[in-house]
């Protein structure tokens, strides 16, 4: 018999980088029904949300508020690139009007 193993529980972490940051850093963090309503609140607010299971384990662990450590910038990086390129993807072309 096939052995079951519970679901695993959401997790989330949320980044922000300003202009005086040297990283981008830990704004919010949690699992189960916590990190269910920071989602929400996400796409409430219109801030993308992506999901990168890899990486969350990682960015649990920092602490609220502090940066990112060096060891996790290009995964990131990269995470911040897709949605940089995602949006540029969903505005529209200068020039182009919408048909009428």
């Amino acid at each position: 018999m096939a052995e079951s193993r519970p679901a695993p529980r959401p997790a989330a972490v949320a980044l922000a980088y300003g202009a005086g940051d040297p990283a981008p850093r830990v704004v919010a963090k949690g699992e189960g029904w916590l990190a269910e309503a920071i989602i929400a609140a996400a796409r409430g607010a219109g801030v993308p949300v992506h999901e990168a299971p890899g990486l969350a384990p990682a960015l649990l662990r920092i602490e609220l508020d502090q940066a990112i450590p060096p060891a996790l910038f290009v995964a990131v990086a990269e995470v911040l690139a897709h949605l940089a390129r995602l949006d540029r993807l969903a505005r529209p072309l200068p020039g182009l009007q919408e048909a009428p």
